[in-house]
């Protein structure tokens, strides 16, 4: 296969010829680039990117303290990486690795999920807004296939873009990431980018390091404001003490938070799914309540399965494309934690619907059978969330070893409080003992909410993270889900509708972590 050599034009003639398979890599010399913009202008014409959304934009800082000043650019996209927690993350394998090593999509089967922009570590996927597909730099692929340079490698004006085969010694990416200094963004995740940085100032390189300027405006631009969006640089009235005070963001691209409320919602209704199944039949394995109790025959699976479709509702309704849902089971990626969580859930409803059957038939000992496969079922529901926001692997806050432990604990709790109500007007006999689950369950939650945001977290991603749930945006959710839950502890010494506050604090609780998680700037 030929191909151009980076630094040659459109209509020159390729030098170097070389046997597949190619590697494909980019190095931005930010020593040369003087912030002109033209490689956004570029991108956008070859890619039809609409706007308000970029697939690359340049960044830049104000380093130093007059008169000692100057200001740094870097070129912003998608970081190319070897081991991308995009493609991992993707349920329907949009998202996917050429043979040639670029990270490309496929918006024919995008369902929208977000998983992919919560997955990234550089804010580099978008929804594009006119066909609500998720896409982002793809290395102009469509151009290299034909043996041309991608689009803002051709207009760049100080050649401060080039792109080449990794694998090709003579190339001159080749060279200089082999033979000079170059820099990755956020090494520490282990995604391994391919995209390189010569001579980049680590004020742009790290997104917290630059002060965010005062007001609404960047130099000649307005600030990104509202609900869910995220900008570059540290705010002191939120952060505290910025790192590198005399480094000024002065233009940045804004970008919004993947997940909203439905998500924050739907861990709190998938909580009540597992936990208004797994409580009873626990409580049945213990002696605590008879196998032939209404909580366990009837109350319980109705509840799970009324929850359950509402969870499913949730997951379709935050979908950008919703009426393709289906292509999580007929194009499945089977890495990603929505599909495993979309196997889970099926599994889970499949016995809750079995066991409504055999208790309308009257069926003997069904509650005993179905119990083996539906007690692994409702754990693993009530825990899988956090796998996937595990595969989030920018968000620090949620790489978590006790969030499946605090997962079902909190399923417990809002499992058991969900059925105080109906226990009190259909079977009285499992009443008290609900009252105590839900006050241990919450005396629970509250000692892992408590070492979550009291330990010194290992990054300073997550810890501002913890300090947006506590003290910032999402503070006054945190602490009144806190006091309500604090409040259910009581439930066993005062009456049953005290648990009720358990169940209802643990949602703003769920909103604040959630959207605490995706507070912190990535790019």
């Amino acid at each position: 296969m030929t191909i151009t050599e980076p630094g040659e034009r459109l209509g020159s003639v390729p030098t170097v010829s070389r046997p597949s398979p190619v590697r494909w890599a980019k190095v931005l010399d930010q020593s040369r680039c003087i912030g002109c913009h033209a490689c956004t202008t570029a991108c956008k014409s070859e890619n039809d990117v609409p706007v308000g959304v970029s697939r690359t934009y340049v960044k830049s800082v104000d380093v130093g303290t007059f008169p000692q000043v100057r200001r740094a650019f870097q070129v912003t996209r998608c970081n190319q990486c070897a081991d991308a927690p995009c493609v991992a993350a993707c349920p329907t394998g949009a998202m996917h690795t050429r043979a040639d090593g670029i990270v490309d999509f496929d918006k024919r089967i995008c369902i929208g999920c977000k998983a992919c922009m919560a997955a990234c570590p550089y804010d580099a996927i978008f929804i594009n807004p006119e066909d609500h597909s998720a896409e982002k730099c793809n290395f102009c692929a469509h151009r290299l296939d034909i043996g041309l340079e991608p689009a803002c490698v051709v207009v760049c004006p100080t050649e401060a873009i080039l792109v080449g085969d990794l694998n090709d010694p003579t190339s001159k990416v080749s060279q200089i990431v082999h033979r000079q200094a170059v820099a990755v963004r956020r090494p520490e995740q282990e995604t391994h980018p391919k995209l390189f940085y010569k001579g980049a100032h680590q004020a742009t390189l790290e997104p917290l390091a630059a002060r965010r300027p005062e007001g609404d405006t960047f130099m000649w631009s307005q600030m990104r404001r509202g609900a869910g969006v995220v900008n570059s640089g540290s705010s002191p009235a939120a952060h505290g003490p910025n790192s590198s005070a005399a480094a000024l963001l002065s233009y940045d691209v804004g970008h919004s938070a993947p997940w909203g409320w439905r998500v924050s919602l739907y861990t709190w209704t998938k909580g009540i799914a597992a936990g208004g199944y797994l409580v009873p039949i626990l409580l049945a394995v213990a002696g605590q309540l008879a196998w032939s109790s209404l909580l366990v025959r009837w109350i319980g699976p109705a509840l799970s399965l009324f929850f359950l479709a509402v969870t499913g509702v949730l997951l379709i309704w935050d979908l950008k494309h919703p009426f393709r849902f289906y292509l999580l089971f007929t194009h499945p990626q089977p890495k990603s934690w929505l599909v495993r969580g979309g196997v889970i859930i099926s599994g889970y409803g499949a016995v809750l619907v079995a066991q409504l059957l055999m208790s309308y038939f009257h069926a003997g000992l069904a509650e005993r059978i179905l119990a083996g496969p539906g007690i692994p079922l409702a754990i693993l529901s009530a825990i899988y969330t956090a796998y996937l926001f595990g595969q989030a692997k920018a968000r620090d806050l949620w790489q978590n070893a006790l969030l499946p432990p605090h997962l079902a604990v909190q399923a417990l709790l809002v499992g058991s409080g969900a059925l105080l109500p109906l226990a009190a007007a259909f079977d009285r006999g499992g009443l008290h003992v609900l009252e105590i689950v839900v006050a241990l369950a919450a005396a629970a939650h509250l000692l892992f909410v408590g070492g979550e945001t009291t330990v010194d977290h290992p990054t300073a991603h997550a810890h501002l993270a913890v300090r947006e749930m506590v003290r910032g945006r999402f503070a006054a959710f945190f602490w009144v889900g806190v006091v309500l839950v604090a409040v259910a502890v009581a439930t066993p010494f005062v009456g049953w509708w005290l648990g009720l506050f358990g169940l209802v604090g643990l949602l703003p609780h769920e909103h604040a972590y959630v959207q605490a998680g995706q507070s912190v700037p990535l790019a």
